[in-house]
């Protein structure tokens, strides 16, 4: 199993971030196919994802596969400073640029030069350092406040965002000059609620966890609890069950946590029964089935195409935009998936140059 963690710090007990992320899942493991392509390059990753999914755990990943590995790793949240302190932050200042500027203090881009910077919740930037933001990108410099020389800076940008940033492009919140600048390559993390294989790894990576923390017994999730889990819709990720596991452990009173232990929201719960769920491949034959029905009654005639066009489209979707991972779930040869793909127009000649480019790294 691959596990992530972040370094253990105080504010973690605080926090709304995900602690720990594994990739179980199929669409787990198709994720960590594609970051393990990207991420040798230099290139910017937007990082999408609702609060707990772990995108920085994700990040610091791909600084790991990355040769900047052994260079710093420097994670910005960008919603947690006031707006007049957001620039000297970022890009240092001098003594005396503002009151209470009493030393020149290097910024995060400078403290992150080798290595790699994380700007998470990057759509709380305020317009004006997003216009300053920019220019250290291209320019891959930068100008402390109360400053006139420029610094020069090696640093590669991951960036992370739990809003949807075309929305803020158009509301007028949001640069799109800044928004391709960041967007070269895109990795969407799906909720804990759509990649249910991740669950219970996640929860017995928790229970191991806390028991350790809280010097309790060997303590296990009865079969019952595990199902409840299974179909919670987890709106708080990652999070959100790990304080539920926690949680539970200080209920425990024996060696099996039970459903009562879960203490889960019943407005929350999808379940509030413990029931055997019908196997996940004649739901999905159901669902399919009724699907097709629809669409014979809604556009008769001609449907072989449109079925298999839409077909390829969801799975290369599903897959992350990976045609390798796309061909295998559809047990399609790769120069076909490929062919069908430009067909389609899905895979654009930008996305070709991408792929080239990663693979060459």
């Amino acid at each position: 199993m691959q596990l992530l963690t972040l370094p253990a710090t105080p504010a973690l007990a605080t926090s709304i971030r995900a602690t720990a992320q594994v990739f179980e899942d199929p669409a787990s493991q198709a994720l960590l196919a594609h970051l393990q392509l990207i991420a040798p390059s230099d290139a910017s990753v937007l990082i999408i994802g609702e609060t707990g999914t772990g995108k920085e755990l994700v990040a610091r990943h791909i600084h790991q596969l990355s040769h900047r590995h052994q260079r710093p790793f420097v994670a910005v949240n960008c919603g947690a400073f006031a707006e007049s302190l957001v620039e000297a932050e970022l890009f240092g200042h001098e003594k005396g640029a503002f009151t209470g500027a009493l030393t020149a203090k290097a910024g995060w881009f400078e403290e992150a030069d080798g290595g790699t910077l994380f700007l998470d919740e990057i759509g709380d930037l305020p317009l004006t350092i997003q216009v300053k933001l920019l220019r250290v990108l291209q320019e891959q410099e930068v100008v402390r406040l109360g400053s006139r020389k420029s610094t020069p800076i090696n640093v590669r940008v991951l960036a992370a965002t739990n809003v949807n940033l075309e929305q803020a492009i158009d509301a007028g919140h949001f640069r799109e000059d800044l928004y391709y600048r960041l967007n070269v390559v895109s990795l969407a993390l799906r909720p804990l609620r759509e990649r249910p294989g991740d669950i219970l790894p996640l929860a017995r990576h928790f229970l191991k966890t806390y028991r350790q923390r809280l010097q309790h017994g060997p303590t296990a999730l009865s079969e019952c609890a595990e199902q409840v889990l299974i179909h919670h819709p987890w709106q708080g990720n990652i999070r959100e069950l790990e304080n539920v596991v926690h949680h539970s452990l200080l209920l425990c009173r024996n060696q099996t946590i039970t459903v009562q232990d879960l203490r889960l929201s019943p407005s929350r719960s999808r379940r509030q029964d413990c029931l055997t769920p019908q196997p996940a491949a004649h739901t999905g034959q159901d669902l399919l089935h009724r699907a097709f029905r629809k669409l014979f009654e809604e556009q008769p005639g001609a449907l072989h195409e449109t079925v298999e066009d839409a077909l390829l489209r969801t799975a290369y979707e599903f897959c992350h935009q990976n045609q390798v991972h796309t061909a295998k779930l559809l047990g399609l040869s790769r120069n076909v998936t490929r062919t069908r793909l430009i067909k389609l127009g899905a895979l654009s000649v930008n996305t070709r140059r991408t792929e080239a480019s990663a693979l060459a790294y």
